[in-house]
């Protein structure tokens, strides 16, 4: 299924034209105005890029989009007290957003094709900013394999795009230093070419090098370091409803389960209350396994990045490998399925939870994969 992308773009930025309009911009970096205008801007400067041209059809409406959506978080980001007009994390805030919008308004979720596409689209929002920016960072090379492992995941997603809509970011405003970030941008996919990672995933020579090295720990890129870890942590992800316990009953039969779900039951605590009981309870489970060297399940939502990074941080301390499963299903599906549990989970939690939602990043644990259940 292809989505009409057309009528998605034509929904979006009229569905957003008034709050974009309203957010001003810096006239040092956008002398254009607000936030609208140099959307649109953005938009005609991506479609006259060569690179985007010579894109395959279906690369060039992900772009599309994502331009877009670039600056769909900066309406709520921006400090309207700064002369400056900063918006820090507009880029991440706006991925979050587009991710919801995409998923409940316009059905991108519940296949592998429809995820691939909207999470390129989410991915280029959110580091539509760091090409201009990572080529002066002593970690530039570094920064830019983590960023390109994202295609392993997302297989549209490359640098190469990521680099045509930051030049189209650029030329679609009135700035000073519009030489000076052309420059960098170029720079940045010169050496992402050096590195390897341009156009996909770097082929690291074993996952656990590739752990060793997202994790910032000082080894070298190719080099085939010895796996120290006994043993394997699953842990699962996503929205309730998304068929964790008879994924986990599927693959990965015979294992400890340490279930927040389970736990609640137990000690009779709603999804609505105070969770730090149940979290302990479950961490000091985990501890048990961890400290026997016996791989469990780990079973929760876990949809934020903080807190899947505290728990792999934890598992990781005992010498633990991490996989990461992420499950999604279809918007109607998932409420579907919600409405079937023991314990249903009020849509008002899980229009919060998908807000907030970020499936787990390449770089987060050893092995990390989506799934479309």
């Amino acid at each position: 299924m292809t989505p009409d992308w057309n009528a998605i773009e034509r929904s979006v930025l009229s569905r957003h034209e008034a709050a974009l309009r309203a957010t001003p911009q810096s006239p040092r970096w956008h002398a254009e105005g607000d936030v609208y205008t140099h959307t649109l801007m953005t938009l005609d400067a991506l479609v006259q890029l060569d690179g985007y041209r010579r894109l395959p059809p279906r690369q060039q409406l992900e772009l599309r989009m994502a331009a877009a959506l670039h600056d769909i978080g900066k309406p709520v980001t921006t400090d309207r007290t700064d002369p400056d007009c900063a918006a820090p994390r507009h880029g991440p805030v706006g991925a979050r957003m587009a991710r919801e919008l995409l998923w409940r308004e316009h059905a991108l979720c519940g296949s592998a094709d429809l995820q691939n596409i909207r999470e390129t689209v989410c991915l280029l929002i959110r580091y539509h900013g760091q090409p201009n920016y990572t080529i002066i960072d002593k970690n530039a090379a570094w920064w830019l394999l983590r960023i390109a492992a994202a295609g392993e995941l997302a297989p549209d997603f490359t640098v190469r795009l990521l680099c045509l809509l930051a030049e189209a970011d650029f030329r679609g405003r009135e700035c000073n230093d519009l030489d000076v970030a052309l420059e960098r941008i170029e720079l940045c996919a010169e050496l992402a070419s050096d590195e390897g990672c341009l156009d996909g995933p770097y082929p690291f020579p074993s996952l656990h090098t590739q752990r060793a090295f997202m994790a910032e720990r000082p080894v070298w890129k190719d080099q085939q370091l010895f796996d120290d870890t006994w043993g394997e942590v699953v842990m699962l992800c996503g929205l309730p409803g998304t068929g964790k316990d008879y994924w986990i009953a599927q693959h990965c039969a015979g294992m400890p389960v340490v279930s927040l779900d389970d736990l609640r039951r137990q000690l009779r605590v709603a999804p609505t209350h105070d969770q730090g009981r149940i979290v302990n309870q479950a961490k000091e489970l985990a501890r048990q396994h961890l400290r026997a060297h016996e791989p469990f399940v780990w079973n929760a939502t876990n949809i934020s990045g903080d807190t899947r990074r505290q728990l792999i941080a934890l598992f990781e301390s005992y010498h633990a490998r991490v996989r990461l499963v992420y499950l999604e299903t279809g918007w109607q599906e998932q409420q579907r399925r919600n409405h079937q549990r023991e314990a249903v989970v009020p849509q008002d939690v899980i229009d919060r939870m998908l807000a907030r939602l970020v499936p787990p990043d390449r770089h987060e644990a050893t092995r990390v994969e989506w799934h479309c259940v």
